[in-house]
């Protein structure tokens, strides 16, 4: 099996969806380490709990931009990865890494990209600036991470209404829901090769029958 790591930042809920469709035996993949951008969020107890090695690489203990991609570099190669998933990671990778990995990196977006991506949008402030622009429908994305946030190829996305009585708080766990389908989805795609990439095109091998 292909060895994931999962970059994380908050609660992890992205990371226990994978968990447990590895635990299920929907996705065969060998969940080989987490990397927080910080301390004492929950998604390292999830690692933990799971029996997943665990690492804080934290960009206000470096110096330096170089310093901290260097650190997240060494880092992610010390779990023996494949591929990465971002997942809730509000970081900015390195190119050295994003080169590293090309077209071997997925990231997860409340939102249905390119609308409400990039700089800023994030957590609640995406779910909000959906219902505040007054769109009537919404979702989420997974992407191939290039060197732009939230700009690199997309994958698979999935599309809600947003009903009248729809707040930030109530959008987030619905669209939530969609997240935890469609990202171990993605991740098994690519593991087994059936991601193709031309420029912002990404196509799906059939599934031999």
């Amino acid at each position: 099996m292909k060895n994931v790591c999962v970059l994380v930042s908050g609660g992890g809920s992205n990371l226990q969806s994978l968990i447990d469709h590895v635990q299920n035996g929907t996705l065969a993949v060998h969940l080989c380490g987490v990397i927080a951008s910080r301390d004492g969020v929950y998604a390292l107890e999830r690692a933990k709990q799971n029996g997943i090695p665990y690492q804080v690489v934290a960009r206000k203990d470096f110096a330096s931009k170089e310093a901290y991609n260097e650190a997240m570099l060494q880092a992610i190669e010390r779990t023996g990865a494949e591929y990465l998933v971002l997942a809730g990671f509000l970081s900015i990778l390195g190119e050295t890494v994003i080169h590293r990995y090309a077209n071997r990196i997925l990231n997860i977006h409340p939102a249905l990209l390119p609308s409400f991506g990039g700089k800023g949008y994030y957590g609640l402030k995406v779910h909000q600036a959906a219902l505040d622009y007054g769109v009537k429908v919404t979702g989420a994305t997974v992407h191939f991470v290039d060197e732009g946030t939230d700009t690199g190829p997309i994958v698979l996305q999935e599309s809600l209404a947003i009903a009248p009585e729809d707040t930030a708080e109530s959008l987030q766990q619905r669209v939530m829901e969609i997240e935890h389908r469609i990202l171990p989805r993605a991740v098994s795609l690519l593991v087994q090769g059936r991601l193709h990439v031309e420029g912002r095109h990404v196509s799906i091998e059939e599934e031999e029958r």
